[in-house]
């Protein structure tokens, strides 16, 4: 008898072949204002896809990069490239063309596949800069073939799993680089199982999902796939987040799930027609990706209802490591509102000292996790996956507090804390305190070198439409509830917050426009 053979697991390609298989006619994925296909036809279309990239040369271990809107072709070519155990590279859609550049060459991508709308001349500008890389579109360009006209040339097939291990590297991804460039992260057979099991079991569907996607089919929005496709669910995907056009959607096709960012949560709640949409249709809306004000989530709560429900992971540990369930959002409760949850119950989750020591309950400590979905370590980096696995444990970067009941409470991450005049501070304890001011609608905390007290606590602020604060208030409500030291030294009133790709508050980047503002008035002084 061999038990490796009788009791092994089935890889992710072997389940989407078999989740395809079984789907039939009823439709899964509809592009909002494009086509709508059924299982049936993301199948063959699949298929078809997966024999236009073999002729390309595409096999195992090959490195596909691609860059796209949301349409059906970035699936197609997703699970082509599973299914020739390829290893996919996803290129967030908004990255500058340094981050393209950097991931490309990073990476080893030797065939990139573009959408010739949406990307042509940037598609253009990575062929000048890397004139080796061979490329390939959706749609026709002058420099490129078209994927989708070759892959019509081929008819459907039966699609077929590949053989493969649970260590197969399956994707490579990269962090979102808050802190400097991105790092590799290879995705295994092994943690992609993983966390598709954890998300079927810990976070709270429908009972036959209507999901509306605002987030890319190439990123975050394609690990919704499997799961619609095991519970009978469909999906509708946007091109672009447009907070109207997606309460106009939820009211108009009884939308039941959607996943956003707090960003997007703010942006729904601040658009002068929310009150003309009905949204009761929602049952569940996941949210993550960053923290979360929790006054802004506590009135999410008061206008759209009880339906939102957390989730915490990182590109090391992805999505999974903790759940806020619906239940868990205690409105009245503002330190609930600010945590992540409970840790999986599949995964070892300990919050741990410098010493790699636990910490009592109501001591900060990082957010350490053990387990299945937790990656081998950082490609070609060995002292980076040293770092991050010291003690034997992936080391989040995240500071939490356990608050009673288990529940843990993200203070800030280690790269972010301010260190000023001889005290530490964590700008998400500062952010908390400026988002209940009435007229804030989103604020990102940050330190910026200062002569005097090594660094200057800085805000910058989005306020509400049509409310206007004083920087002098905000300074104050944040000294009588945090201390002098903390509040702010500099305010500032900005139109937007910007973004990295995946979401996140871009601190570095309003760190970078503070420091060069300081050095610019230092010369001409």
């Amino acid at each position: 008898m061999n038990s490796s053979l009788i009791h092994r697991s089935k890889s992710m390609a072997e389940l989407l072949v078999s989740t395809l298989n079984r789907g039939g006619d009823r439709p899964l994925l509809q592009i909002v204002d494009g086509p709508c296909l059924t299982v049936d036809q993301i199948r063959d279309e699949t298929s078809q896809f997966c024999q236009a990239l073999a002729s390309l040369g595409v096999k195992a271990g090959t490195r596909v990069g691609l860059v796209s809107p949301n349409k059906p072709e970035v699936l197609h070519v997703s699970h082509a490239v599973q299914l020739l155990a390829a290893v996919y590279v996803p290129m967030h859609p908004l990255s500058s063309l340094e981050d393209h550049l950097f991931v490309l060459q990073d990476s080893g991508v030797e065939l990139l596949v573009f959408d010739a709308v949406s990307y042509g001349p940037r598609a253009q500008e990575i062929a000048a800069a890397l004139p080796q890389l061979r490329m390939i579109s959706f749609g026709d360009t002058s420099f490129s073939e078209d994927i989708c006209r070759l892959s019509l040339g081929f008819t459907p097939m039966p699609l077929v799993a590949p053989a493969v291990t649970p260590t197969t590297i399956m994707r490579l991804g990269y962090t979102g680089g808050t802190t400097g460039k991105p790092k590799a992260i290879a995705s295994t057979q092994r943690a992609g199982l993983a966390t598709l099991q954890i998300m079927l079991t810990d976070w709270e569907w429908p009972s036959t999902p209507h999901i509306l996607s605002c987030t890319p089919l190439s990123h975050a929005g394609s690990a919704l796939i499997l799961p619609t496709l095991l519970k009978g669910g469909s999906i509708m995907a946007l091109p672009r987040f447009d907070a109207g056009r997606v309460m106009q959607l939820i009211q108009e096709y009884q939308i039941n799930c959607i996943m956003l960012v707090p960003t997007m949560i703010y942006a729904i709640l601040d658009h002068p027609h929310f009150d003309q949409y009905d949204l009761s249709s929602l049952e569940t809306v996941f949210y993550g990706a960053s923290a979360i004000s929790p006054i802004r989530l506590q009135e999410a709560i008061e206008r759209i209802g009880p339906v939102f429900s957390q989730f915490y992971g990182q590109a090391e540990a992805p999505m999974v490591i903790t759940t806020l369930r619906k239940g868990d959002h205690d409105s009245n409760d503002l330190n609930r509102l600010a945590s992540c949850g409970l840790p999986s119950p599949w995964l070892d989750v300990e919050l741990l000292d410098e010493q790699g020591r636990p910490v009592a309950d109501g001591e900060p400590g990082e957010i350490c996790v053990r387990g299945p979905i937790v990656i081998d370590g950082y490609r070609d980096n060995p002292q980076q996956t040293a770092d991050a696995f010291r003690h034997d444990w992936l080391h989040t970067g995240d500071v939490a507090v356990r608050d009673p009941g288990g529940y843990l409470r993200i203070i800030d991450r280690t790269k972010d804390m301010i260190v000023t005049g001889g005290f530490n501070v964590y700008p998400r304890a500062i952010e908390d305190v400026i988002s209940e001011h009435e007229a804030v609608a989103q604020v990102a905390v940050f330190g910026v070198p200062h002569a005097k007290w090594g660094e200057a606590v800085t805000a910058s602020i989005v306020l509400k439409p049509g409310l206007t604060a004083d920087g002098n208030d905000i300074a104050a409500l944040v000294a009588n509830r945090k201390g002098a030291f903390q509040a702010p030294k500099v305010i500032e009133f900005i139109d937007s917050i910007p973004q990295t790709a995946v979401g996140k508050p871009d601190k570095k980047a309003l760190r970078a426009r503070h420091i060069e503002i300081q050095n610019r008035q230092q010369q001409t002084v």
